[in-house]
């Protein structure tokens, strides 16, 4: 599928890293990484927690705002070949000074600086607590996600182990996030059923939903998810890597577009599940049938949703229709 040009609104940072990027880096830095990756050199994990253990032991070598600004240029360069001219990604304060205000504003410089020095794409940060390292951490990253919002850093979000904790724990760090004018999304309805996007909705009133795919099991939930006008960042081959689904075929996605709910496309951490948003967009073509005009929807959608200014979603409408 050749489909240009293409929104992302879900991308974890770290979690787009390339393999041999993060190789490379931890033998700079002489890290054993032993585990990590499989005897093909990819990252090696069975389910999801030891997917979390892999993503969190790469992510250890990445150590400097100077590493955080290599990683974005080799991300949005790699997003850039796949057609992507709009991407937001996911940025953990836990992971970028350990929430310290003053750290995370020089790794955020760092970020800001490498995406504006690739051509052809541009790049908002979403800063994201980590949901299983709890509700205090989360209030932490927020404070950072407030005292740096502005033109680059547009949303707040969730990510982390739906299986800890429940939404409303973490209503502190919405609030403050709200206050301070972000754009607000959070993972459910990945792993965690249909009452995990309930409770989103209800406790945190976010306007997007990481993944929100089980909602498919709740067709009154389905409804209100039309009548409150909320966005899915739907990741289909990620969703199938992990088991969410056996196959594409099973995946939900055509099922909920076509009842009128608001779905996009992305690639969650593509290398981490052999994905890419060229294979993506072939996947939906080849099992749903998706066309041009189809696809041309779903990125309207995305611009819609986007949490950027009103002149770059102009930009980003008017791309879509040339």
């Amino acid at each position: 599928m050749t489909f240009k040009p293409k929104i992302e609104l879900h991308l974890h940072l770290e979690g787009a890293a390339p393999p041999e990027f993060i190789r490379r880096l931890a033998g700079e830095k002489k890290v054993d990484l032993a585990g990590v990756f499989d005897e093909r050199g990819s990252y090696d994990y069975k389910d999801f927690e030891g997917f979390l253990k892999v993503y969190e032991a790469a992510t250890a070598v990445l150590q400097s705002p100077d590493d955080y600004g290599r990683l974005t240029r080799t991300v949005l360069e790699a997003s850039r070949e796949q057609g992507v001219v709009y991407t937001e990604a996911f940025l953990s304060p836990d992971f970028c000074g350990g929430r310290d205000v003053s750290a995370w504003r020089e790794y955020l410089h760092a970020m800001q600086e490498a995406a504006q020095s690739v051509d052809g794409i541009e790049m908002r940060g979403i800063v994201t607590c980590i949901r299983h390292f709890g509700p205090e951490k989360a209030r932490e990253a927020a404070i950072c996600a407030r005292e740096t919002a502005g033109d680059f850093v547009t949303g707040f979000g969730m990510g982390g182990n739906e299986a800890v904790l429940s939404q409303a724990d973490f209503a502190w760090a919405f609030d403050c996030a709200r206050e301070s004018g972000l754009g607000l999304t959070t993972h459910a309805g990945e792993f965690g059923g249909p009452e995990s996007v309930r409770d989103a909705l209800d406790t945190l009133r976010v306007t997007r939903i990481g993944h929100g795919v089980r909602a498919i099991e709740d067709l009154a939930l389905v409804d209100r998810l039309i009548e409150d006008d909320i966005t899915l960042e739907v990741n289909p081959g990620s969703n199938v890597a992990l088991g969410v689904y056996r196959d594409w075929a099973a995946h939900p996605i055509e099922r909920l577009r076509e009842r009128g709910v608001k779905v996009t496309v992305s690639t969650d951490d593509p290398p981490f599940f052999h994905t890419d948003m060229t294979r993506e967009y072939d996947m939906l073509e080849r099992t749903f049938g998706w066309d041009d005009e189809v696809f041309r929807a779903v990125n309207r959608t995305a611009a819609e949703a986007a949490f950027c200014d009103a002149p770059t979603r102009a930009k980003l409408l008017k791309a879509l229709e040339a």
